[in-house]
């Protein structure tokens, strides 16, 4: 009896037997490769990736150039037969182009810091594609399960319309022939009604569900196939080691930290001095041509308190890091927990649920039996049919909880990924791009017109 229900079980979330069935790894995938909000994060990883290109380029020296054409004008009031004028005389025109070069020798370590805090602030905006990746994963899970089990209710729903038919149909035939009375047959035809508004409240919540799949997938389902529940970890404690190596939001946070600290030192060497080599390489219309070539050293003496504050800033953001992350340790911690106690309950209730169909099934079978022999009423039967069904429901519900849980556990391990799944898909390199912009190159470089190229292949998908 345990296997039969077992197999209706999987029968009702099979939904529909055709030539070709859709798994979770093929929704997984193709909303996976069509998500709009991955792209987005992976723009946001490039841009920060450009930050560090950016604090390389700071340690290097800066070459510009100055051009100057300038014309000077004499005004003058002339006396002559005609009356008074005015001329005017060009006197003098300059022309000047001047080549600049500046380079700091010492900052103080300021953008040595700044390079070291981008280089943080990347890898803490790779935890986070990582967990926006987790979130769209674990959204098209929700909504392939979802569909499976309204599909289930449709079934179950539109099989109670017909087992509700049949017994309206011999409640009329026995009342045709005297055996019982005419409210049996209005009990029967109430049941009905109530039976086919109850398919329509599901049938909605079908559509519904398709719906949110389309918007997770991006193509309606097509005859899922059964879900087996995720391999996790045997116990609580296990996993809670596991989630504080991988989970994708912790790791963010100490990447934040990190960066915060180093954003302290920084603010720190902004009291100290600054040397900066400079020269310039000037030509005028003439041909002259005049270099200077010098060191400035600059430093602050009094500015009203502001770079003390500065300091104190960066340290207050620090301390607000640093507890940031020790929420987030407990609250993933937490949420390892919530996941295997939500796991373990929805198997203790598809358990239940089990014997709970066994019995009804059996007392379905008696009382429909009895009221053929007259001693049982068409309402006893109708009872006994809600029951069956309302069990079988609650099974199917429990069983799609069951799968649930265990994905959310992975998800709560910072484990819901195409590499532990499994996906086949083309997996993203975050170290691609940063890779090709880490040395910061200019645009007519090689590598700058590779870059060009990757960017115009992103920007045509």
């Amino acid at each position: 009896m345990r296997q039969l229900i077992r197999g209706t079980l999987t029968a009702f979330l099979l939904c529909t037997t055709a030539a070709r069935a859709e798994s979770l790894a093929d929704a997984l995938a193709q909303g996976y490769e069509s998500s709009g909000l991955i792209e987005q994060n992976r723009a946001l990883l490039r841009a920060a990736d450009e930050d560090v290109a950016q604090a390389v380029a700071a340690l290097r020296p800066i070459l510009s150039y100055a051009a100057n054409l300038q014309a000077t004008y004499s005004v003058s009031d002339v006396q002559s037969l005609l009356g008074p004028s005015t001329e005017r005389t060009v006197t003098d025109v300059t022309a000047t182009l001047a080549l600049n070069a500046s380079y700091t020798i010492y900052d103080g370590g300021s953008r040595r810091l700044a390079l070291e805090a981008q280089k943080e602030l990347v890898l803490a905006t790779r935890q986070a594609l990582l967990d926006v990746e987790r979130q769209v994963l674990g959204r098209i899970i929700l909504a392939y399960l979802d569909v499976q089990r309204s599909q289930a209710f449709v079934d179950l729903r539109q099989n109670n319309v017909r087992v509700i038919t049949e017994e309206l149909r011999a409640a009329q035939d026995r009342f045709d022939v005297g055996e019982t009375t005419r409210t049996d047959v209005a009990l029967a035809e109430a049941e009905l009604a109530s039976a086919r508004s109850q398919l329509v409240a599901v049938q909605g919540d079908l559509l519904s569900a398709r719906e949110e799949f389309r918007a997770a997938v991006g193509s309606l389902p097509e005859n899922l196939q059964p879900v087996r529940p995720a391999r996790i970890p045997a116990s609580v404690d296990e996993a809670r080691a596991i989630a504080l190596r991988t989970q994708p939001s912790l790791l963010q946070a100490q990447h934040q930290v990190a960066a915060a600290e180093i954003t302290v030192r920084r603010a720190e060497s902004t009291m100290r001095p600054t040397v900066a080599l400079q020269g310039q390489l000037s030509v005028n219309r003439d041909i002259e041509r005049n270099a200077t070539i010098g060191l400035q050293a600059t430093g602050p003496i009094y500015q009203g308190g502001a770079l003390a504050s500065t300091v104190r800033q960066a340290q207050a953001q620090r301390d607000a890091q640093r507890a940031s992350l020790l929420e987030t340790a407990r609250n993933v911690e937490q949420d390892v927990a919530d996941a295997y106690a939500t796991l373990q309950t929805a198997s203790a209730s598809r358990q239940a649920f089990e014997e709970q169909v066994r019995a009804a099934q059996v007392a379905f079978g008696g009382v429909r039996e009895e009221a053929q022999l007259g001693a049982r009423t068409t309402l006893d039967v109708l009872n006994a049919e809600q029951d069956l069904l309302d069990a079988r429901a609650n099974l199917v519900s429990a069983g799609v909880d069951e799968v649930t849980a265990s994905y959310q556990v992975l998800a709560a391990l910072g484990l819901l990924n195409v590499q532990n799944l499994g996906l086949n898909v083309q997996v993203y390199d975050p170290t691609a791009y940063y890779n090709l912009v880490d040395d910061a190159p200019t645009a007519t470089s090689e590598q700058g017109r590779a870059l060009d190229r990757v960017l115009d292949a992103i920007g045509r998908e």
